[in-house]
């Protein structure tokens, strides 16, 4: 949730001739840690802050993780007087949390509290374990090790673990328990769905394969062997499928 998540990205697509915008969600990076505010409607009035402060046009917005949240919210609230096309990177729309409406969803109640009990009674820890399930193919109990190396999987945890314990509490909620599928339903712009087929965290058939059927025209990008940390374990693939799409 730090802008240095995009360190993979952004060179290259400087090189490519575009502006790059990265920024820190709130409680995270060197943003400010505010007790309160993480949640999607907030996440989505920050987002529209900064298009409105740098007066940003023509905006392809690319959400990794939760930020493809921000994203079809940001479609479905303010729609597309700034932005032109939008990208879901390995994101969790269109509904993550498995309920009676949505038996097909991937994370269910007892997931959730294991996740905020996790952050509550140990987080550096938990982290530590996510981390770890975030970079490795099929999840970490499968035993294949992450598919970056141990020092990129390190410098992930240090920002992880420099971010506000109550918004990375609170953010297990909100990317847990947000329904996106009214948001997503709304999404008009040309769209670029890219995800692993080996997320352990957001797997592909939940959310990625979803959104791309529920958004018309839009392009799945399958990453073979790629966890849920594909911009970073696949950089090549994933920034040759972002740079393609926007070239268009």
């Amino acid at each position: 949730m730090s802008g240095r998540s995009w360190e993979a990205q952004v060179g290259p697509l400087v090189a490519a001739g575009h502006r790059v915008v990265t920024y820190d969600r709130r409680g995270f990076g060197e943003s400010s840690q505010p007790w309160g505010g993480y949640d999607y409607d907030t996440f989505t009035a920050d987002l529209h802050a900064l298009l409105e402060h740098l007066d940003l046009r023509d905006v392809a917005l690319v959400g990794f993780s939760m930020g493809g949240g921000e994203v079809v919210r940001h479609l479905a609230t303010h729609g597309t007087e700034r932005v032109s096309r939008a990208v879901l990177a390995a994101a969790v729309p269109p509904y993550l949390y498995e309920s009676a409406d949505n038996p097909d969803g991937g994370l269910d109640d007892a997931t959730i509290e294991q996740f905020q009990q996790g952050v509550t009674s140990d987080r550096p820890a938990f982290l530590d374990g996510f981390t770890e399930d975030f970079f490795t193919p099929g999840g970490s109990s499968l035993l294949k090790g992450p598919a970056v190396s141990e020092q990129q999987r390190q410098y992930a945890l240090r920002i992880a673990e420099s971010a506000s314990p109550k918004g990375t509490l609170d953010c297990i909620t909100a990317f847990g328990r947000t329904d996106f599928r009214g948001d997503v339903a709304r999404v008009t712009v040309p769209t670029l769905v890219v995800h692993g087929d080996s997320d352990a965290i957001v797997p592909l058939e939940v959310s990625g394969r979803r959104s791309h059927e529920l958004i018309p025209g839009s392009e799945l990008v399958v990453i073979e062997g790629g966890p849920h940390g594909i911009n970073t374990s696949h950089p090549e693939q994933f920034n040759e499928a972002l740079i393609r799409f926007l070239a268009r």
